[in-house]
């Protein structure tokens, strides 16, 4: 019974080793995806200020399962609720750092090909990281799929939502 608590209690170890290794993964992801939002906001506002805050407040909507996704791994590897809200903070504090980064450095020579550079290694990173840590996690969580197919097809539904808000 002792050593069957003890292979328990390992196996606990190792799986919240591997939560916390994938929420740090998935926090340095979002932060560096956030890093050319936050530019884009700036861009957007430069060129016009009421598309710029319609864009801040799609990505504000946005961030909020961005920061989920920091959080409720990192509170599950650790127990540590102030923990998993400082993480997913900070993943999210690139954003306002680049749009200063942006208005300081980049103003004047930033241009349309930077832009879709940035864009689409981070859109990379963001692809990678969903498909090698994120699912697999999911699925180790729900071996049956008895939600993460479904939440993976409400995940899209709602950004394609949020991108067709952009055409009004």
């Amino acid at each position: 019974m002792k050593k069957k608590m003890t292979m328990m209690m390992m196996k606990n170890q190792q799986d919240k080793k591997k939560l916390m290794n994938m929420s740090l993964k998935t926090a340095l992801a979002i932060g560096l995806h956030n890093f050319p939002e936050g530019l884009a906001t700036f861009v957007a506002a430069l060129n016009d200020p009421k598309v710029g805050a319609v864009l801040a407040v799609a990505i504000a909507i946005h961030n909020i399962p961005e920061g989920l996704c920091v959080a409720m791994p990192i509170y599950y590897a650790t127990g540590n609720k102030w923990k998993a809200f400082w993480w997913a903070m900070l993943s999210g504090a690139s954003e306002p750092v680049a749009g200063l980064l942006g208005w300081l450095i980049l103003a004047n020579s930033f241009s349309d090909t930077l832009y879709g550079v940035l864009f689409a290694m981070v859109a990379g990173m963001m692809v990678i990281i969903s498909v090698r840590e994120l699912l697999p996690t999911a699925h180790r969580y729900d071996p049956e799929d008895s939600v993460v197919t479904n939440g993976f097809i409400a995940g899209m539904a709602i950004m394609a939502i949020s991108l067709m808000l952009f055409l009004f």
